[in-house]
């Protein structure tokens, strides 16, 4: 086998260029291919050299290695050529050992090689004296990019061992390798997007933040910069002699935290809190979006990453899909811009309190399972219990704060937590906590069981053996104890619905290559594909026997499908 590594022109693997490949397959040697540089003649010709390396990269029978491969391999598939073969990432590869912090090529090579590597920066300048990859002169080129191809083949020796002693390669190999090709395969697919309708809203928007300019200026009596956190101090807690919340190093906090605080007992900090709201969602989507059509494909290509979130989760950026607000009007907004092709409709397919099903299976708690085999309402249950009163006299509001306990055991929350979330006290909360223990004591004795475990080995796994470390879970400080208790609870059902979906992402896919039914996003328990109007009712019984049957629980899993022109209307 053999690792490889592209220089191109841009970060962005939907708009690069290919400058040069570099390989490796021997430590401490590895070769320069240059192919498109300005200036030098001493290079091969671009399409000769596709031609004649297209075959050995495309090759089913020898291994392959990269460091954030899926970078690779999409800007060499928008110059024709396929990878294939089996393929390590040791990005991916360092991700599986230990979830938590960066994995980039520098902090591995430090952390594995102790050496350190030449980076980017130096290389391409920074600020206006930064270059363009295709302008570095050949040999600093040659050094640099070999240096990568050396150091990720060398990676590849220590962390592929290491797996198979850690009892990962299974993980690795079945689920997130394959799952790589798939993420590729969304990304290059894209998303349209109604540049139209979203200049129409950032209209709308616009004046909504001007109203509400106008209104905090008349409440603090004078006009101020809103956006300067120094500003708005002097006027919250000087001028307006407001309590202050939060100390920091400059005088007194202005954060979310603070402002949703005050505006409990204030009308100007409660605009405040709007007012940022509706202008950070229009910086970072309404106006951001159509920057980020793409000139060729007319779509936007969000990136996602699978090494970033430590619960085994993915995350995605340019645009971060996952930030939209869920429930509220302004995101149905944003997700109404997301549109189909013509002659194409949108599919959303989520999965129903995957959470609650799994924290089902996995304490095996009677009563929880028993309900979801009747396909009763959980939510209904629980308020039933807590409020100790018969599950048909429950109000839809205490249905809702049953809804809000059931997820709080899952998150690990506590009662000062929850009191916070239901605007009740901390006594109060802690009754409704022990009631639902009560009631489902499987729960109660699983939770025990997890965190026993966990003191024992400070890690938690996962449904498919994801793990994640805590290192804290004995600290004798008790916040640092008890937020770490809460992360490793919650990781086993947040890092196993994101196993499950996984799968049946890589077998969804598996079906769909060759059709013109697409997989577009994956948000948390989402998946979203782009359909022809004729398919629809096919792809909906293949999406929803896929992601239901991905894994066998006692628990059934159920999918909700929606299907319409935009993503709101799927949603």
């Amino acid at each position: 086998g053999f690792a490889f590594d592209t220089e191109t022109t841009s970060v962005d693997p939907m708009k690069a260029k290919i400058v040069g490949l570099s390989f490796s397959c021997k430590e401490g040697e590895a070769y320069y291919v240059p192919i498109d540089h300005v200036g030098p003649s001493l290079q091969m010709s671009k399409v000769k050299v596709l031609e004649d390396l297209g075959p050995l990269l495309a090759d089913p029978t020898v291994p392959k290695y990269g460091q954030n491969m899926k970078y690779d391999m999409t800007v060499l598939a928008r110059h024709g050529i396929r990878v294939a073969g089996e393929l390590s990432d040791t990005m991916v590869a360092s991700y599986l050992i230990r979830p938590e912090g960066n994995h980039n090529l520098e902090v591995l090579a430090q952390e594995y090689l102790k050496h350190k590597v030449t980076t980017y920066k130096e290389v391409v300048g920074t600020g206006k004296n930064e270059k363009n990859f295709s302008e570095v002169d050949l040999g600093t080129a040659c050094d640099y990019s070999c240096e990568d191809a050396d150091v990720t083949y060398r990676l590849a020796q220590i962390l592929i061992p290491k797996m198979k002693e850690e009892g990962l390669e299974k993980l690795f190999r079945d689920l997130e390798m394959p799952l790589l090709e798939v993420l590729l395969t969304m990304e290059m697919n894209g998303i349209k997007v109604d540049a139209d309708a979203l200049e129409k809203i950032s209209k709308e928007y616009a004046e909504k933040i001007g109203v509400l300019e106008k209104k905090i200026y008349q409440l603090a009596g004078e006009e101020f910069n809103i956006n300067s956190p120094k500003q708005l101090q002097v006027i919250l807690f000087e001028k307006m002699k407001l309590p202050p919340v939060r100390k920091t190093k400059t005088g007194y906090s202005t954060d979310a935290e603070v402002l949703e605080e005050l505006a409990q007992s204030h009308e100007l900090p409660k605009h405040l809190v709007t007012y940022r709201f509706l202008s950070k969602l229009k910086s970072t989507y309404i106006d951001a979006l159509p920057e980020m059509i793409h000139p060729e494909t007319g779509r936007i290509h969000t990136s996602f990453n699978q090494t970033v979130a430590a619960t085994g989760r993915l995350s995605s950026s340019d645009p971060n899909l996952q930030n939209i607000p869920a429930r509220t009007e302004e995101g149905k907004r944003i997700r109404e811009a997301f549109i189909a092709e013509k002659g194409f409709l949108l599919l959303s397919a989520d999965y129903s309190q995957i959470e609650l099903r799994l924290l089902a299976h996995m304490s095996g708690d009677k009563k929880l399972l028993a309900a979801f085999k009747a396909d009763e309402d959980v939510h209904r249950l629980t308020a039933a219990q807590i409020f100790q009163k018969a599950p048909d006299k429950i109000t839809n509001e205490e249905r809702g704060a049953g809804k809000t306990v059931n997820f709080a055991v899952i998150y690990g929350q506590t009662a000062y937590g929850l009191s916070q979330q239901l605007g009740i006290s901390p006594a109060d909360a802690a009754l409704y906590i022990d009631n639902y223990y009560k009631e489902y004591h499987g729960v109660a004795e699983y939770k025990e069981m997890v965190l026993k475990e966990a003191r024992k080995t400070k890690q938690v796994e996962t449904l498919l053996g994801h793990r994640r470390y805590f290192p804290d879970i004995e600290s004798g400080n008790m916040n640092i104890r008890q937020n770490a208790e809460r992360m490793a609870f919650n990781t086993i059902f947040q890092g196993t619905a994101a196993d499950i979906i996984k799968l049946a992402m890589i077998r969804i896919q598996k079906k769909l290559s060759g059709g013109k039914s697409r997989m577009l996003l994956q948000v948390h328990d989402e998946l979203v594909f782009e359909v022809p109007e004729k398919e629809v009712e096919k792809l909906s019984a293949l999406v929803k026997e896929e992601m239901e049957n991905a894994v066998e629980l006692k628990t059934p899993l159920k999918v909700d499908i929606g299907v319409g022109k935009n993503w709101s209307e799927a949603h």
